[in-house]
């Protein structure tokens, strides 16, 4: 019994440990974070609490208020940590991986289907949106490489819309932080089916990195393509 308390203690401490970390790396960035925080919290409690006064349950309404209060807190504090930690990542090669790696249910992602030696890469989407062509690099350079991209899935998939985002600050360029979101806007057009069915079509052609080991996330900076490896299609 002792040794499971002591357990559960340790995980709590560890839990602690690791949201006062990400707070401080998050303020790094973000520096109102404390501000909004106390805002939302303080804010959903006391909308709460005055309700319980007006219908003269203070008591009920305000431990509810509590609850609402810490999760709508925890929920902000969670986004504008993430977006945090994606602006720090803006610019780096690999990055919008990482994002579409937590874009959540209902999406199918497949990091890398084309880059050149430069490091300029396209990664490739499907969900009920359809299919969409993420590139990060060079703007002039990634072009190219959507262009080819959507030429050959026009080929293999023609009655699924393809939409193309390019990576970046400049205009008409998706930032890093807003791309999930920019993704999970896009209309939906397809059912579950057919998403099943285009996953499988794309599967059976295969991808230009399927053979080729790749690490998740952001990556090295210098690392450079072998000789004789893939360029962009």
């Amino acid at each position: 019994m002792a040794r499971k308390e002591t357990a559960a203690d340790a995980a709590n401490a560890g839990r602690l440990k690791q949201i006062a970390l990400t707070y401080k790396m998050t303020r790094k960035a973000d520096k109102k974070i404390g501000l909004v925080l106390a805002a939302v919290g303080i804010g959903t409690f006391g909308v709460f609490l005055a309700i319980g006064f007006l219908i003269d349950h203070p008591w009920y309404l305000g431990i509810f208020g509590l609850l609402v209060a810490l999760l709508g807190t925890a929920i902000v504090f969670g986004r504008r940590a993430e977006r945090a930690a994606f602006g720090q990542m803006e610019g780096q090669p690999g990055a919008a991986a990482a994002v579409l790696d937590n874009i959540g249910r209902g999406w199918t992602t497949t990091p890398a289907v084309a880059m050149n030696r430069s490091q300029d890469i396209v990664h490739r989407a499907v969900g009920k949106a359809g299919i969409v062509l993420i590139a990060e690099g060079n703007p002039n350079r990634v072009k190219s490489l959507l262009a080819a991209e959507k030429k050959k899935m026009n080929r293999i998939v023609a009655d699924v819309p393809v939409h193309d985002l390019i990576v970046g600050t400049g205009e008409g360029q998706v930032e890093l932080k807003k791309l999930r979101t920019t993704m999970l806007k896009l209309p939906r057009v397809l059912t579950g089916p057919q998403v099943t069915a285009t996953n499988d079509r794309l599967r059976a052609m295969g991808d230009l990195m399927s053979n080729m080991p790749l690490p998740k996330g952001p990556m090295p900076k210098g690392m450079k393509l072998p000789k004789g490896g893939p360029r962009g299609r």
